[in-house]
């Protein structure tokens, strides 16, 4: 059965309507899964194994039978080493129901039908009793629930369900218990990912500076987590101004409260500086001793830093502070953290006595400026990166007349701001929604140029020539930037933006960038390959039919689409040169044929070809050009330094 969806196309800015199979958006959710990375994680199937084995053992040590729940089943993998372990009976719960089919037939082929018991549910909807889903409550808990942050995906109300109503009091959990920490540190890297910093604008000789309004610059920002890559952050992009804090702790065999608090901690500066940033992780102890541990945490905390194991699937955290504030080497301050049922944010704050110290609980952060509602992390850095903005400012140097009426088409860009300030006659900017709409025209406001520059909350196709007061446009700028925009590729909506709006284009029209190129390049990953492979067997048990079903779900059109990855976090090492694929002319308007092409890759290196990363650079001016991606080839052991997109 085939049903219509109606789908945005981000190059095109058109919906299209195209039949799907029924079953297309579970097909998407397990194409794009972490199952393959979590079965590539050694180090969490040992741990996770290590502390079922030692669960088992200490029930049937108190003469009991050992009964397992397992939520979250997925593979059913947990089941199964329960059940090798000596579990008598082990009820898997699964709620989605793809992966809840694929687990029986798991279940089956390894031969545990007769142990396992399959549940398609949610756990807070499993009945225990005669006619129930489960015929009695389990005496041991295991649960694989967590996320980077590791309650981003409702560990918390589910364990405090099942401790209620599923297990019984006094249970073996594994894990058995959780522990978050934090640390303390100043980064102007990180820092930028979350404010604005002013922009200078060298104008021949006289400079001039963007700035940001005050609301900007004191909002808390959003709530959600920042999860990355941390092991890959160079240690000059920041300075450590704390020890490492154990701000809160789980018990698993325990009832668990999923209520909203917090956790307030004396912290100890060992250095001066601004504090900015919270770097946190968490680790999981499988038995109540402590001894089987699996932590999340950076390399240089842990002792062995060699002996990392890679992972996807948890990271670690960055937590931006509502606010930099200084600190002073051995004063004293608290760091407090709060947490809802799924998430958690901090403040830090400098004690004078033992009632400031008494913080009350703090709702989340909420952004009242709107440009984190705009502009995700990535594009506050964008935005921050000085030696990028100076290539619009030399490329519009080059381009702009006194006379020259602009017009841009990016969503929230500074570019009308920089056209301004080097001299155009008038300028227009084209926003797509009233969010940046409102942003733009305070940020413009800030810079005492709000009568300069015309706002024009319109598509470009719906742009008349009242709205640009009758006049013409002779520069068709743009970075281009749409919010719209995933794969680098997206962003060339600027072309058929600027087709759109070709009868308000002078015939001399200058247009920056006048291209953009699509480039390419064969890599090896270091682990980010990971995600993908099949896994065949993990820990002795058979899982190819999970291989076989991500498989076919990547056979699906959708799927079939290149994944963005900021690849500055994922190591790897090129196999061929840059490739330039195909050129896109923006002085003209779209082709009306199919643009194609093919050729070849002449491999360089010896290597494992697992992919190829695709990036856009946009030729400004002649001389002047804009990558998204390629940074550097190093020419030590050949890796990429990149920000890219792979496929």
């Amino acid at each position: 059965m085939k049903v219509f969806c109606g789908r945005a196309n981000p190059t095109t800015g058109s919906v299209e309507w195209l039949a799907e199979d029924e079953n297309y958006d579970y097909h998407q959710e397990i194409a794009r899964s972490c199952y393959a990375d979590m079965l590539h994680d050694k180090d969490r199937n040992l741990k996770y194994y290590q502390g079922i084995r030692a669960a088992v053992s200490r029930v049937k040590e108190r003469g009991e039978k050992a009964i397992v729940l397992d939520i979250g089943t997925g593979t059913g993998l947990l089941s199964m080493m329960a059940v090798t372990a000596g579990a008598d009976f082990c009820y898997a719960i699964e709620v989605f129901t793809p992966m809840a089919i694929a687990a029986v037939k798991i279940v089956e082929k390894n031969g545990f039908s007769d142990k396992i018991k399959v549940i398609n549910k949610h756990s807070t909807e499993v009945t225990v009793g005669p006619d129930g889903d489960m015929q009695c409550r389990a005496n041991i808990l295991i649960t694989e629930l967590f996320d980077t942050e590791l309650i981003g995906e409702g560990a918390l109300p589910s364990y405090e369900h099942a401790h209620k109503y599923l297990v019984q009091e006094g249970c073996e959990a594994v894990p058995h218990r959780a522990r978050v920490y934090a640390q303390l540190v100043e980064s102007k890297r990180m820092w930028s990912w979350n404010k604005l910093f002013p922009v200078h604008v060298q104008a021949e000789d006289v400079e001039k500076i963007i700035v940001f309004p005050s609301e900007i610059e004191n909002c808390p920002g959003v709530p959600s987590v920042y999860d990355i890559q941390l092991n890959q952050v160079p240690r000059s992009d920041f300075t450590v101004l704390s020890d490492v804090m154990t701000m809160f702790s789980v018990d698993f065999s325990k009832q668990v409260n999923s209520s909203s608090t917090y956790y307030t901690a004396k912290l100890d500066p060992i250095k001066s500086g601004m504090a900015q940033v919270i770097l946190s992780w968490w680790d999981v102890d499988m038995d109540p001793s402590g001894m089987i541990k699996c932590t999340m945490a950076p390399y240089w905390v842990q002792p062995t830093s060699n002996d990392v194991q890679w992972r996807d699937h948890w990271m670690q955290c960055v937590y931006f502070l509502p606010n930099e504030e200084p600190v002073l080497q051995g004063e004293n301050v608290y760091l407090t953290a709060y947490r809802d049922e799924y998430s958690v944010w901090y403040k830090l704050q400098k004690a004078r006595n033992e009632e400031d110290k008494k913080d009350a609980y703090v709702g989340s952060p909420l952004c009242s400026c709107q440009a984190h509602l705009l502009w995700n992390r990535p594009r506050f850095g964008e935005l921050n990166d000085q030696n990028r903005t100076n290539q619009y400012i030399q490329a519009l140097m080059t381009v702009l007349e006194k006379d020259s009426i602009c017009l841009c088409i990016s969503d929230g860009s500074l570019l009308p701001l920089l056209a301004q300030y080097l001299g155009a006659e008038q300028v227009f900017t084209v926003e797509n929604s009233a969010v940046s709409h409102c942003l733009m025209e305070k940020i413009f406001k800030a810079n005492h140029v709000g009568d300069k520059i015309k706002i024009i909350e319109k598509r470009p196709e719906l742009l008349t020539a009242s709205d640009l007061e009758d006049k013409k446009v002779s520069v068709l700028i743009g970075e281009p930037f749409f919010t719209t925009s995933l794969l680098p590729w997206h962003n060339l909506y600027f072309l058929y933006a600027r087709t759109a709006v070709a009868a308000h284009l002078t015939n001399g029209v200058t247009v920056l960038p006048q291209s953009a190129s699509l480039y390419m390049m064969v890599v090896e990953f270091k682990d980010l390959w990971r995600i993908r492979s099949p896994c065949g067997t993990c820990e002795g048990f058979d899982v190819h039919i999970m291989d076989d079903m991500i498989k076919n779900s990547l056979n699906f059109r959708e799927s079939k689409e290149a994944e963005p990855h900021p690849l500055w976090e994922y190591p790897c090492k090129s196999l061929s040169d840059p490739q330039e694929v195909m050129t896109f002319d923006f002085r003209l308007t779209v082709p009306q044929q199919t643009l194609s092409t093919d050729g070849s890759v002449n491999l360089l290196r010896t290597g494992k070809s697992h992919g190829a990363v695709l990036w856009m650079e946009y030729h400004l001016t002649a001389d002047i050009s804009v990558s998204t991606g390629l940074v550097q080839i190093s020419d030590e052991k050949d890796q990429a330094g990149m920000d890219l997109c792979s496929v």
